[in-house]
């Protein structure tokens, strides 16, 4: 069984796929400025489970590019709906390998990211977590702004959760 912070970004995943379902590759790449867009956002997290699970937890590098193109402090850009996804995939499926195996105790284990401050794989999950809140509200509310209907109206079903 999965740690409760694992499953909770699980969840936090299932619910950002959630809020895009249905979404268009046309409107996915629109930009309601100053915001990025949708597509941007679903590269964005990816990036940042890149860095702290692929990168910093098991010294690999598996998407080339995409802080360039969506790190934080980037330029805005409007990469492709489909790639993104597909970069998404790949670093969850790659973190998952990490997470997956991680312990309580793992928790306060710190992942020295080279020249920055090194911090808690639990805090990490943490901000992980934090981070797709923070833009599946951003992303809702895009949508509602690009005149989409039927939007998920509330958090999706907890039941499937392990805590």
């Amino acid at each position: 069984m999965a740690h409760p912070y694992v499953s909770q970004l699980r969840f936090a995943r299932s619910e950002l796929e959630r809020c895009l379902e249905g979404t268009s590759p046309e409107d996915a790449v629109r930009r309601i400025k100053p915001m990025n867009c949708l597509s941007w956002i679903v590269g964005h997290l990816a990036n940042q489970e890149h860095r702290y699970w692929v990168q910093w937890a098991q010294d690999k590098n598996i998407a080339l590019g995409l802080d360039d193109l969506v790190g934080h402090s980037r330029p805005p850009s409007t990469p492709s709906w489909d790639e993104m996804w597909a970069a998404c995939r790949r670093v969850t499926t790659s973190a998952d390998d990490y997470l997956d195996n991680l312990q309580p105790g793992t928790l306060s284990v710190t992942l020295q990211p080279g020249d920055r401050p090194a911090q808690g794989v639990g805090r990490l999950i943490l901000r992980n977590i934090y981070h797709y809140w923070f833009h599946l509200g951003e992303a809702h509310s895009m949508r509602q702004m690009l005149g989409h209907r039927d939007l998920p109206q509330f958090v999706g079903d907890l039941s499937t959760v392990d805590i």
